[in-house]
């Protein structure tokens, strides 16, 4: 599956825990990672040296996406919720 343009939900629903650029403490769940283009949803520094090799591993496929940028959000949220300690 490819990255479906404009969705951007990973980048938005899970919490990440490694530092990022811009974010040295990493994310919460539900916070808009300070990367992300809120005009184009897209990531600033994606395929640049300072992308994380975190996020370039996360794979855009059906059971984590869904079939729109909607059920991403939903799904990711869910799945977020789910792994919580």
């Amino acid at each position: 599956m490819e990255c479906r343009s404009g969705c951007a939900a990973c980048c938005i629903a899970p919490s990440i825990k490694q530092p990022l650029p811009g974010m040295p403490e990493g994310k919460k769940a539900g916070e808009t990672c300070v990367n992300l283009d809120p005009n184009s949803l897209r990531c600033r520094i994606w395929d640049t040296e300072i992308y994380p090799a975190f996020c370039h591993q996360f794979k855009a496929e059906t059971f984590s996406c869904g079939n729109n940028r909607k059920e991403a959000l939903q799904i990711l949220t869910l799945m977020e919720d789910a792994t919580r300690p």
